[in-house]
């Protein structure tokens, strides 16, 4: 697209941020599921996973624009293969977003009495390593003026160190409830039991990717 296209000639890194935009997108959206789980308004959910699922193709789209349009010419601050690597991981985390809310729109999550709150708050703290590492890539612009050095180049490097920080919160609660989910799981079916677990992991991924984004970011730093 054109305009992806001129977003090169802005700056490098703008598509990446267009991107992450629209990866945004998808987070919130699930984010609205998940504040919505507990009225179990099955119609609904199915509606905004839709919503979802759209909003994960416009991602991907996005991504395959960037792809196509990166000029061969252009001079990149960072090797061409990071580009491409923190776009993926990018486009990855979208891609998660939408495994979950597919999940979550196959049945309803029976005993949600006993478990949902401790999911949702699994689902929270998944989401703010996620949002810590938007912010990361919103810094790139300055990293750039800097010349990937200096007090910007520490800010971030401080940002990431916090990112990881609240990933590794995030693996203790998401090892806290798979052990009550397999304590007091015989309470469900076979099939609930393992939506439940299914779920428990692909939330976690969620952090799990967006502490490896941050990390590349780190990564591109230590190479400048």
């Amino acid at each position: 697209m054109r305009t992806i296209a001129r977003l090169f000639g802005k700056s490098p890194f703008a598509p990446l941020q267009t991107h992450m935009n629209k990866v945004a997108n998808c987070i919130e959206k699930l984010s609205k599921i998940f504040d919505i789980l507990m009225k179990s308004e099955g119609e609904k959910i199915e509606r905004l996973v839709a919503e979802l699922c759209d909003l994960e193709h416009e991602a991907d789209l996005t991504k395959n624009d960037i792809r196509n349009h990166l000029p061969k010419s252009i001079f990149l601050p960072i090797d061409r293969s990071h580009f491409l690597d923190i776009l993926s991981i990018q486009d990855s985390i979208a891609d998660k977003a939408e495994d979950i809310g597919i999940l979550l729109s196959l049945r309803p999550l029976e005993l949600f009495q006993n478990f949902g709150s401790d999911l949702i708050g699994l689902y929270k703290k998944n989401t703010e390593v996620f949002w810590d590492a938007k912010r990361i890539i919103a810094e790139i612009d300055e990293l750039l003026e800097s010349s990937f050095g200096g007090i910007e180049a520490e800010k971030v490097k401080s940002m990431v160190e916090q990112t990881a920080f609240k990933e590794h919160e995030a693996d203790r609660m998401h090892r806290a409830f798979m052990k009550q989910l397999f304590t007091q799981g015989e309470q469900l079916c076979a099939p609930a039991f393992y939506l439940w677990v299914r779920l428990t992991e692909e939330i976690g991924t969620l952090s799990h990717l967006s502490e490896k984004l941050a990390n590349r970011i780190r990564m591109v730093l230590e190479l400048k």
